[in-house]
């Protein structure tokens, strides 16, 4: 599919993350104004709250678009988001009838302010890169037994917690927990001494199911997708972690990007899983490409100073898709709901390059990383921010995520000073 040219200029640059091919969904204000949803177009925002009160752009008998979230839009269905998306081509298109009327509605990225897109019913954490899997198993039990043993029949998760998502841009505060060393006789409560960032990408649950569904009707049930960074506090992790798996060195806060990038904008990029050594079961199979090619990056810039990259990769090195995922989740009849977050797991590829976390790229923490700026690191210090890309290339254009960013914040003096 080549580039679909729109009358927003900024919007045909083939660089540009947000062309009409996009049609990224999110929730922003302006000038203290109430927040609201608004879709990505260039470097301008339609507010579709002020579209629909005109009735340039209409869904249903009611307003959806005047709340800051997107669950209202979700929850009407895929004829309503096909609607919605065909209906925002039309407007949005070079040579579009409705550009006299859609010009007021157009607000400069610049100027506003950006929010949690949705309101997160829910929200599971997934250990699906195969890459990731094995490096972190081979510090910790050698790469003969690097895979626990059902690591290639299922996707392993565990349940997160949906209040401690945030929008890019929140400062993450450095937790504290229980720590102890092998030198230790016994546990400590201490600040995080070895807080970890991992890449990852979100998937958004935008239909509602009660019961077990297929890996074809869990895809057909996913809105769109996010960055997504899953804050670890590795040291917390390893005291904790056994035998029920993350606990709170999950827990401090999980950052997500502020746009949604829907399936029909991925659609030219899907791209098949990797090859299995085991076949998969029944309920588990591709029933198609699964995956899609989006090149990913992580930078870390420490206070002050200049960007490091510290990984590229790309979400077709994941071994499940999200849909087998989603999947696998409803296999007990779990119910599954509209804004549901399923964190894909850290990317990570087969060269160190390719790592989507400080715990493998430093290897525990046993080879330091240099920076650009002539420092090292081996986990996150204070005052770092990291920043998460992600874009899929096509013909003359790019489908962009935007960035999902955080700042590393010092832990505080007294968790429980009042």
């Amino acid at each position: 599919m080549p580039l679909l040219k729109s009358w927003v200029a900024s919007a045909n640059n083939a660089d540009h993350p947000f062309p009409l091919n996009n049609l990224p969904y999110g929730v922003f204000s302006t000038n203290g104004t109430e927040e609201r949803c608004g879709v990505a177009i260039g470097d301008s925002i339609l507010d579709l709250a002020a579209a629909e009160e005109a009735g340039l752009v209409t869904v249903c008998d009611i307003p959806v678009f005047d709340v800051p979230y997107w669950n209202d839009l979700m929850d009407l269905g895929s004829e309503a988001w096909d609607a919605l998306r065909a209906r925002l081509t039309e407007i949005l298109a070079e040579g579009s009838a409705d550009q006299a009327a859609a010009e007021p509605f157009l607000v400069p990225m610049a100027e506003a302010t950006l929010h949690m897109p949705i309101v997160v019913s829910e929200y599971t954490d997934f250990y699906a890169g195969r890459n990731h899997a094995f490096n972190v198993g081979t510090m910790f039990r050698g790469p003969e037994n690097a895979l626990p043993p059902n690591w290639l029949h299922i996707p392993i998760g565990y349940n997160g917690r949906a209040s401690s998502v945030v929008v890019s841009g929140t400062d993450i505060r450095r937790p504290w927990g229980q720590l102890k060393s092998p030198d230790q006789e016994l546990p400590a409560f201490l600040p995080c001494r070895r807080f970890d960032l991992e890449l990852e990408m979100g998937a958004i649950v935008g239909t509602a199911s009660d019961g077990p569904i297929t890996v074809q009707e869990a895809d057909d049930n996913i809105f769109g997708y996010v960055l997504l960074n899953d804050w670890s506090a590795r040291d917390i992790q390893a005291w904790e972690y056994q035998p029920l798996g993350p606990f709170q060195a999950k827990a401090t806060a999980t950052s997500i990007s502020p746009w949604i990038i829907t399936k029909p904008a991925l659609e030219p990029f899907r791209t098949d899983t990797p090859a299995r050594e085991f076949e998969l079961l029944d309920h588990l199979k591709d029933c198609g490409p699964m995956l899609y090619d989006i090149d990913l990056a992580v930078t870390l810039a420490p206070e002050g100073k200049d960007a490091t990259t510290l990984a590229k990769t790309n979400y077709k090195e994941m071994y499940y898709s999200a849909a087998q995922q989603l999947a696998h989740h409803t296999t007990s009849g779990c119910p599954m709901n509209v804004g549901d977050l399923l964190g894909s797991g850290t990317i990570s590829g087969a060269t160190k390059p390719e790592r989507g976390s400080l715990l493998e790229l430093s290897w525990g923490g046993k080879e330091p990383i240099s920076l650009d700026t002539g420092e090292t690191r081996t986990f996150l210090e204070d005052g770092d921010t990291l920043t998460l890309t992600g874009a899929a290339k096509g013909d003359g254009y790019t489908i962009g995520f935007g960035t999902c960013t955080g700042t590393v914040l010092p832990a505080l003096k007294d968790p429980y000073a009042r």
